[in-house]
């Protein structure tokens, strides 16, 4: 079950909020939360339940274990137990396949490598209940003594699936101590609808444009298809493989800015406060400046739990940039078990490296509007290396954009398809600035306290509201393709 699904719109949620409304105290809310959060989970994956209680209920008893020997060695051997063991399982479900066929591509063994099933989610929750762990070994929080409250945290439907990565220290009040304001469930309401408008209106469509032009992933990660695949792209006009990169540019953000919109939403309904994870990174004039603005919950999880512990950028240049290498290489593992993401992650780190070098300096003298042209130049190349899983499709789109492949330019497949969605581009390109932020903003000050601006502009907001929720349903009515593309992860 998806956010965008209509069954989760017209049945789970608003049979969530309904008995969670009508519950009398805080214990029988996060009774509500935790049936509805497994039952969420349990709806694509059954078995897996399994495997998301069995991996809270062990670190949980090491953060027992840990609080219990602290100031003691025993305490880091639980912290060391209980990242084997979490990791240990992340690498099995995500990067087992992949391991054992990059070692059968070199020596011939296994014969037969086997097909292990990806538990949806297992990156954003396995990171989640590290970060409690090692929170509370640096005792940064308490240990949480009260198991069910800890499973509740870990599989709040809000952010299990596909984040974003929410610290148990930043929500760990609001488990025993929360209410939700007619304000706030007001502002979780809009939010809610803002991100489903982002996905169900820009994101699939973007997505459904990129699949025509670009191959869908299913057939451009085929191995038995790369031949037919790489002599499709190579004969694509260059003109619309622009059209198709800057389409999966617009899609991946939309896409994820929307889940993560939709999160946040509910969480201010029933008075969690989720961070922001977002903060328009197309916007930004550097890489280091995009991955500040970019999945913050990822990176900043990266920041605090692996590049600081290294010893950051304290112990000179060179160390620096191998503390950068880790990271990014990491970086790249998580996003997915393939060489083509984890070379998109090193990619990321020559940019970042070199900025911290010299770049950066470069960048803060020229115009703003240069290093701006920079960084979406960066990104857009990048987003290539993201797409394609077989680095020779890679190749071949990288050629193709400047007609190396011997393709032309310019087609009348092209020109129509420019034509033809030019209004939605600039639609999907708003989208991904802070210009409507903006222009909300600007309404409100100028309203003031003048109660007849106020009240067009509540008017405005709630109509708003239903328009986007009618026409994200009529989209999704009858629609096969509402995948997040971040569940893979």
């Amino acid at each position: 079950m998806v956010f965008s699904n209509l069954l989760f719109l017209y049945v789970f949620l608003p049979l969530n909020l309904l008995c969670y409304s009508l519950a009398k105290d805080i214990r029988t809310k996060n009774v509500i939360l935790l049936i509805f959060s497994l039952v969420f989970y349990a709806w694509g994956e059954p078995k897996f339940v399994l495997l998301l209680v069995g991996m809270t209920l062990v670190d949980w008893l090491f953060s027992l274990g840990i609080e219990h020997s602290r100031g003691t060695g025993r305490a880091k051997l639980w912290l060391v137990l209980a990242c084997v063991f979490s990791l240990g399982l992340l690498g099995i479900f995500k990067y087992g396949s992949f391991t054992l066929a990059n070692i059968q591509a070199v020596t011939g063994y296994p014969a037969v490598v086997p097909s292990i099933a990806l538990p949806i989610g297992i990156s954003f929750y396995t990171f989640q209940i590290l970060s409690y762990v090692i929170d509370v070994y640096r005792g940064e929080i308490p240990a949480q003594h009260n198991f069910w409250l800890l499973l509740m945290y870990k599989s709040l439907f809000h952010v299990c699936i596909a984040g974003p990565i929410v610290r148990y220290k930043d929500i760990s009040n609001e488990l025993l101590v929360r209410q939700s304001t007619p304000a706030e469930f007001s502002a979780g309401i809009m939010r809610f609808a803002a991100g489903l408008g982002k996905k169900a209106l820009l994101a699939n469509t973007c997505a459904s444009l990129t699949n025509s032009i670009l191959l869908p992933d299913s057939v451009a990660s085929n191995a038995g298809m790369l031949a037919a695949n790489i002599k499709t792209l190579s004969g694509k006009p260059s003109m619309l493989l622009w059209l198709g990169v800057l389409l999966f540019m617009l899609q991946i953000y939309l896409d994820f800015s929307a889940y993560s919109d939709m999160a946040i939403g509910m969480g201010l309904m029933i008075g969690f406060h989720y961070k922001e994870n977002f903060n328009y990174p197309y916007t930004a004039s550097s890489v280091s400046q995009f991955w500040r603005q970019w999945h913050i919950s990822l990176s900043s999880f990266f920041r605090d739990y692996v590049y600081f512990p290294l010893g950051g950028s304290r112990k000179g240049l060179a160390r620096t940039i191998f503390n950068l290498f880790v990271v990014w290489m990491l970086t790249g593992l998580w996003h997915g078990a393939s060489w083509n993401f984890v070379l998109w992650g090193l990619y990321f780190f020559v940019f970042i490296s070199l900025e911290k070098i010299a770049l950066g300096k470069i960048l803060d003298r020229i115009p703003g509007f240069l290093s701006h042209v920079y960084l979406l130049a960066v990104v857009f190349f990048g987003w290539i290396l993201f797409r394609f899983r077989r680095i020779s499709l890679v190749w071949v789109v990288l050629k193709g954009l400047f007609c190396a492949n011997g393709n032309p330019f310019y087609s009348f497949e092209a020109k129509t398809m420019w034509l033809n969605n030019c209004f939605f581009v600039i639609a999907a390109v708003i989208a991904v600035t802070p210009a409507i932020k903006k222009l909300g903003s600007k309404l409100k000050n100028k309203a003031g306290s003048n109660p007849a601006y106020t009240n067009a502009i509540a008017i405005a907001q709630v109509s708003a509201v239903v328009i986007i929720i009618l026409l994200s349903t009529l989209a999704l009515v009858g629609n096969t393709y509402n995948p997040f593309l971040y569940f893979q992860f």
